[in-house]
């Protein structure tokens, strides 16, 4: 009897003409396929990479001068973004609660930012303070406005390559009375004087770092007060977008007195202008405070 000569495992037509093709064109249409499969790929990561830089494409454009994306700060912001172009302008405005044991404070600020020129900064700020007993037949401090605050920062050097940005900067603050006061005609209290330096390094596209720090010099009847302070933060920026979550840490050094506040925090963007961020106070080794919250309102208007 004579044995069948074709196999039981049915092949596909594409296999049943690959088998009929010499080994040179075999070879050659199996490398095809292998290139192709690279180039699919290949153009794959791209798209992903394409992806998690959309919005660093949007700042880091061919304008001039150059200028990175960094993210920034939520309870100790920046004047005006590290690089900041002509033009570039921000609304801010802030609330926040912190528990001082026998009271509560609520702090409100109003800020206004804007770059007149390129790499400079300049912002005006309101910072009020009001406050509310917690514990009975205590009271709690008068509500004032803290200061009239101005301030300028100047972006010395900008690596897109390096993704690195440094900025010195200089904040003026005229300290004011608390409201009670100034029915006496006592408004003015003494000045603070801030000079500061700002580095900012980007790791990737996603991982974001920035330390912000300087001297305090407080000004009061005819005394001066100095204090350090030293601000760091990290963040991971989500791809494609403004979001972000991170923490930063605050430290002041005042003498043989040093204070630590972690931030936990996250940033939301509402609408391309609109953007709310959220902060967590979680005091390390202050004696007169617990925990805290702070929510900032950014708006920043379309800018050429």
């Amino acid at each position: 009897m004579q044995l069948p000569t074709k196999t039981f495992v049915k092949k596909s037509d594409f296999a049943s003409k690959i088998d009929g093709m010499t080994h040179i064109n075999r070879l050659f249409i199996l490398g095809a396929l292998a290139t192709t499969g690279a180039n699919v790929c290949a153009q794959n990561e791209t798209t992903g990479k394409q992806l998690d830089s959309l919005f660093i494409a949007e700042v880091e454009d061919n304008r001039e001068p150059d200028k990175v994306l960094h993210a920034e700060p939520l309870y100790i912001d920046l004047i005006r973004d590290l690089g900041a172009r002509k033009g570039e302008r921000e609304w801010n405005a802030g609330l926040g609660l912190t528990d001082r044991n026998q009271f509560d404070e609520y702090l409100a600020l109003v800020e206004y930012e804007w770059a007149p020129i390129d790499r400079l900064g300049l912002e005006v700020e309101l910072p009020f303070t009001l406050y509310y007993p917690t514990v009975s037949n205590e009271s709690a401090p008068s509500n004032r406005l803290n200061s009239l605050k101005l301030a300028g920062q100047y972006s010395f050097y900008v690596s897109e390559l390096k993704s690195i940005s440094l900025a010195l900067g200089y904040i003026h603050e005229f300290e004011l009375m608390e409201f009670d006061r100034w029915s006496e005609g006592e408004w003015y209290k003494g000045m603070v004087y801030n000079p500061f330096l700002v580095a900012g390094k980007r790791f990737g596209s996603q991982w974001h770092s920035l330390i912000y720090t300087g001297p305090v010099f407080h000004g009061e009847n005819g005394q001066l007060k100095t204090a350090f302070d030293v601000n760091l933060s990290a963040h991971y920026m989500v791809s494609g977008t403004r979001n972000f979550i991170g923490v930063e840490l605050n430290q002041t050094t005042e003498g043989s007195d040093y204070d630590l506040t972690i931030r936990p925090q996250m940033r939301l963007s509402i609408n391309e202008h609109l953007m709310v961020g959220i902060v967590v106070g979680i005091p390390v080794n202050r004696e007169s405070e617990r925990m805290s919250s702070f929510l900032r309102l950014i708006y920043e208007p379309a800018h050429r």
